[in-house]
């Protein structure tokens, strides 16, 4: 039986964190954007599968930056 290997443990995948309420409104309005605004990731998308995530909610991606120090990246959860 093979081992299950954890994607989220690579290095090249970014820190995925799912927004509550709360920053998802202050997200929206800061930006005056809809949720449909945002560009969509899929639920079955292997980085945010831990997260349990469910259509409409907003995910951070934190990525490294070497300009910026850390690059923030909104995405929706859509169904696949």
């Amino acid at each position: 039986m093979a081992n299950k290997f954890d994607v989220t443990k690579h290095i090249l995948v970014p820190k995925h964190s799912i927004l509550s309420e709360k920053e998802k409104k202050e997200l929206t309005q800061k930006y005056r954007l809809s949720i449909q605004d945002f560009p969509r990731i899929s639920s079955k998308d292997p980085a945010i599968q831990h997260l349990k995530a469910k259509e409409g909610d907003i995910i951070k991606i934190s990525r490294p930056s070497q300009t910026a120090g850390e690059a923030l990246f909104y995405r929706r959860v859509a169904n696949a």
